[in-house]
């Protein structure tokens, strides 16, 4: 299915974390696609593995399909986005500080939701 809406780019620049973003969160269902705002943060948190944060409350994880050259934290992800979501096979570019050249195109995975783990109703 071909979307026929303008496409916004959107460069983010990643940060790294020092402790597992992850941790204390349960894995739901993988989806196909997410909503994304400019305002959500990115992270590469290793070779691969790109975390999407929604919310306090969910964490989306995804990995490119394939092979994708030089994706390590710090990095900027450059991604054209269709619409109001990113989904599974749309595109994006790494791009290096200090490099000036865009990594050739990779394409996102699924995306599983991560979210914080209730105790007693209670969200930690």
């Amino acid at each position: 299915m071909r979307r026929t809406l303008a496409a916004l780019l959107l460069a983010v620049t990643t940060t790294a974390s020092a402790r597992d973003p992850l941790e204390g969160r349960t894995p739901g269902p993988a989806k196909r696609c997410v909503p994304v705002t400019q305002n959500r943060s990115l992270t590469i948190t290793a070779d691969r593995v790109i975390l999407y944060r929604e919310s306090g409350r969910r964490i989306w994880r995804t990995e490119p399909i394939g092979a994708c050259t030089r994706m390590r934290p710090m990095d900027t992800l450059v991604i054209e986005v269709f619409g109001g979501s990113i989904c599974r096979g749309d595109r994006f570019r790494v791009v290096t500080p200090g490099l000036s050249i865009p990594s050739a195109p990779c394409r996102f995975g699924n995306f599983v939701p991560y979210d914080r783990t209730k105790v007693s109703g209670a969200t930690k």
